[in-house]
């Protein structure tokens, strides 16, 4: 939220996953004693980015990894849940990502959110590229965790490692046509930098600061359960790139980008194509029509 009288005031107030304050990435922090901290550096953004999206992939993959590794053993029965479970589970790690770094960075965690935000709002060109590294490192990082902490399962389970990649990482339903996969991401994407924009457009009466990480991680269960049979909902490249770069480290066969159909391009391009166009649908149906006071 723009203050009044700050020689930020003329910029046009950004909209991300983690801008829960709005312009608190643009604006110095105040201290509980009144003074006032400097902007976070770049690297210390980088390294909020780092950790956001490592939270956000731990709470992710590990949901996966339970309902996968740990499933039913008679017909019918439910062990460790399923979809929904998973979608719950997503959810649930976006809020708690942009909860870790929204203060600092912006707490973007998804390159797709990144480059919108440099089109529509602003958002340095020249952060774009580290960003999205950071994020796409933090993905890497929390699939390396969650492979060791289920290591046994994954022993149990798969112990050729043939099988089990998609616990880490997204595959079409229908490889043949994969137009169909890429349309779905495309829309899912859309929908949430649609949303995303809507509900932190200090014009467009947004929620309360610290109930925009919570109303963002409910856009992507609402897509989770909406859209996400075609390709896995990835809607963010790191998310899906970062962990599919680990299973090859690791051997995994059918991994998608080495081994078996090369589907990885799809959950990196169409997300980044989805977000450019739920950012315009918002700012040119939507925004541009809002009051301002």
């Amino acid at each position: 939220m723009l203050r009044e009288g700050s020689p930020s005031s003329t910029l046009a107030p950004p909209a991300s996953v983690a801008d829960v304050d709005l312009l608190l990435h643009y604006l110095p922090a105040e201290t509980p004693t009144g003074t006032m901290n400097p902007k976070p550096s770049l690297a210390a953004e980088l390294i909020a980015e780092f950790l956001g999206t490592l939270v956000l992939i731990l709470f992710g993959l590990g949901v996966v990894a339970m309902v996968v590794l740990f499933p039913s053993k008679t017909p019918g029965e439910v062990v460790h849940g399923g979809f929904t479970n998973i979608t719950l589970g997503w959810g649930l790690g976006v809020t708690m990502g942009i909860y870790i770094a929204g203060r600092v960075s912006g707490s973007h965690l998804n390159p797709a959110v990144t480059l919108t935000l440099a089109v529509f709002r602003g958002f340095p060109w020249r952060k774009v590229v580290p960003y999205s590294l950071a994020q796409t490192a933090g993905a890497f990082v929390a699939a390396a965790l969650v492979y060791w902490n289920y290591l046994p399962a994954f022993h149990l389970v798969d112990p050729g490692l043939e099988h089990t990649a998609g616990v880490f990482t997204t595959f079409p339903a229908f490889p043949a046509i994969l137009h169909a996969g890429f349309l779905d991401q495309v829309i899912g994407t859309a929908l949430l930098l649609l949303l995303v924009f809507a509900i932190t457009d200090e014009y467009n009466a947004p929620p309360g600061a610290n109930l925009a990480p919570l109303m963002i991680g409910l856009v992507v269960v609402a897509i989770g359960v909406s859209f996400g049979g075609l390709h896995g909902y990835a809607i963010n490249p790191a998310r899906d790139f970062g962990p599919r770069l680990f299973t090859v480290l690791v051997g995994f066969h059918n991994n998608g980008l080495t081994d078996g159909i090369r589907v990885w391009w799809v959950p990196v391009v169409a997300p980044l194509v989805g977000g450019l166009i739920g950012g315009a649908v918002y700012d040119f149906g939507i925004r541009r029509f809002l009051p301002r006071p």
